[in-house]
């Protein structure tokens, strides 16, 4: 008798959710060119090395390598360029984190003005719910200096 069942890894995350937006003076269309740019990343997080795309579109693969030796490769799940958005999830990483799922969108505030918005659900590897607060404290962090360098980027 055969025992195996369809399984996965991939689960959504039930840890905690981390909001960093940004209103940046710029066309939203502009904005998106840097935040929706699924393989470049490294033009805002610093602490990346390089990025590797495999595929394109839809259920790519980003290999995100990081100065420091930690690697996070992740897969785009959805993508819109008509709305601005797109959403990925981490499938691997050395950074402690146990599932990751993360959106991106970017919103026309008028002529000149877009709010780039980034949402992060995640959950530690390990420690549960006693790891959640340092956990959260320190992917928001990550998060606001992404999102401060973009606004940088357009200052």
């Amino acid at each position: 008798m055969n025992t195996l069942q369809p399984d996965t890894l991939i689960k959504n995350p039930q840890g905690c959710q981390i909001v960093s937006s940004v209103e940046v003076l710029a066309d939203a269309a502009q904005v998106w060119a840097v935040v929706g740019n699924f393989a470049g990343f490294d033009q805002f997080i610093p602490a990346l090395s390089h990025i590797e795309m495999t595929g394109e579109g839809v259920s790519s693969l980003r290999k995100k390598f990081f100065r420091d030796g930690n690697l996070v490769v992740e897969q785009l799940n959805s993508r819109d360029d008509h709305a601005l958005s797109m959403t990925w999830t981490t499938i691997y990483n050395t950074l402690g984190v146990a599932n990751l799922w993360a959106a991106m969108t970017v919103e026309s505030l008028g002529v000149s003005k877009s709010r780039a918005t980034w949402t992060i659900m995640a959950e530690p590897a390990q420690d549960g719910a006693e790891a959640l607060p340092g956990f959260k404290d320190f992917v928001q962090g990550f998060a606001d200096d992404a999102m401060n360098n973009v606004l940088n980027l357009f200052a």
